[in-house]
């Protein structure tokens, strides 16, 4: 019988938790079934998704910041149905393959002259690692300096620079000679510079985690104290790349500063196929390939697979025609201001940030009694449950997907599909209006059912948190 995968979708529907029990991760699956996320998604479409009643979901997580140009982008769809069509090799390995040669070409048309190598790979990462890698090689020295709450992924070599102890925990020893700083401390990252044995000092210019905006005057000087002692400045645009804040690159906001290395992933896939880009300085990959015998000392199989080059090419082209970087900066600023505009209503709202389609909403404890005294007892149970009264009612009642921000953060992060509009932006702000009306009657629903589930975090603690806040 022909392999025939819309039969056999049709025939396995609904089954998605029962398989991921049995075969591949039964703690995360409790995990959204505790949250009730536990949907099975059938269709999707730009920033929608729909499930298998046919309900239809506004989608502000983005698989992480992955859809920039919205799910299932016809454009990018065709160029790949069009490329698998010419019957064009793929991963010959031994030969310099046209399609990487041609989106590197389009990469550094859109960064600053001076990037002027490309390196591919699968992951955001793998870019990491490739960057930690590069660094060591091209100044000589070991050391890694990254910031408390960073994200660089999960990797062995990431995992070292990661900012958060609970993705840490069991998996030492880690890379060595790696130190994190507090961001905006320029002095503490000056004192760990200072004895030059630092390879690279790697930043976000807006974490993923909490989504703090580093300052441009930090940007600025912490580059500066890199050159001033021999450290390159690597920038993680993994998640905050490809138009995300309305630039192409989130370092562009500051067009003073210049990277040595910028790391891109995510949206660059436009959604089909991963793929993961390394931009860096000429003299630098001239240290890691010095020679005809290190043509190869650091490459991966897949990482200039033709699919991915097609679905990269297509997704810049994307972004170009449908003005993307224009409209993060438009959508973002009409969602961000009328979040403001609700912010003095609300006790539990501490603060709104954003840059583009970044975006932050935070909370803090209030001065209300009978309030203050809802929030101590959410944090008693499990400091990161708080920010689930605000997701849960959000997807269960008003159709809206978010995302808690990290662990032990009181912050609900936005990072829609670049293509929402204003109405979607009406949607989600109705939606977030209704649960902080609910959120501040104490006693009433939504703590009885935030109770539970603290509860439940307690009896489980370090086995199902209830919180799902990796990428």
């Amino acid at each position: 019988m022909p392999f025939d995968i819309a039969r056999l979708l049709a025939e396995n529907q609904g089954r998605n938790y029962a398989l991921h029990d049995e075969h591949i991760n039964p703690v995360f699956s409790k995990v959204l079934h505790t949250i009730g996320f536990d949907k099975c998604y059938v269709r999707a479409e730009g920033q929608y998704l729909w499930d298998d009643a046919g309900e239809k979901y506004l989608d502000l997580l983005a698989g992480y910041g992955v859809f920039n140009v919205g799910r299932n982008h016809p454009t990018i769809r065709q160029a790949l149905s069009d490329f698998l069509a010419t019957d064009h090799p793929s991963l010959v390995q031994m030969e310099a393959p046209l399609l990487s040669g041609l989106l590197a070409e389009q990469l550094k048309a859109r960064v600053d002259s001076h990037l002027e190598r490309v390196y591919f790979t699968n992951s955001g990462a793998e870019g990491v690692e490739t960057a930690i890698k590069f660094a060591r090689r091209a100044t000589g020295r070991s050391g890694i300096v990254y910031l408390d709450k960073a994200f660089h992924g999960l990797t062995n070599g990431s995992l070292a620079i990661n900012g958060d102890p609970i993705f840490k925990q069991g998996f030492d020893s880690f890379l060595p000679d790696c130190r994190s700083v507090e961001l905006g401390d320029l002095d503490a990252l000056e004192n760990a510079l200072r004895d030059e044995t630092i390879a690279a000092f790697i930043i976000e210019p807006i974490q993923g985690k909490g989504v703090n905006i580093a300052a441009d005057q930090y940007l600025v000087s912490a580059a500066s104290l890199c050159r001033r002692y021999g450290t390159l400045f690597v920038v993680d645009e993994v998640q905050s790349g490809i138009g995300r804040t309305g630039k192409f690159l989130a370092l562009d906001h500051v067009p003073d500063v210049k990277a040595d290395i910028v790391i891109l992933s995510k949206a660059l896939s436009g959604g089909y196929v991963p793929v993961g880009a390394v931009l860096c300085r000429r003299w630098i990959y001239e240290r890691v390939y010095s020679s005809l015998d290190r043509a190869v000392v650091h490459s991966t199989t897949f990482g200039q697979g033709s699919l991915a080059m097609v679905a990269g090419l297509a997704t810049l082209a994307v972004v170009d025609d449908e003005r993307l970087l224009e409209r993060a900066e438009h959508i973002g600023n009409y969602l961000g201001r009328h979040l403001l505009l609700m912010q003095p209503r609300y006790d539990f709202i501490k603060s709104v940030r954003w840059r583009g389609l970044m975006v932050a909403i935070e909370f803090a404890e209030p001065e209300r009694l009978g309030l203050k005294s809802a929030w101590r007892i959410a944090h008693s149970m499990d400091q990161s449950l708080f920010p689930q009264a605000i997701t849960m009612p959000l997807l269960d009642t008003h159709r809206v997907l978010t995302q808690v921000a990290g662990h032990h953060i009181d912050v609900i992060k936005l990072i829609p599909p670049l293509v929402m509009t204003e109405s979607d932006c009406d949607w989600f702000l109705q939606a977030f209006d209704d649960v902080m009306q609910k959120l501040h009657r104490f006693p009433g629903p939504v703590w009885e059912a935030l109770s539970n589930i603290g509860k439940h975090a307690l009896r489980g603690r370090r086995k199902t948190s209830p919180v799902t806040n990796a990428g």
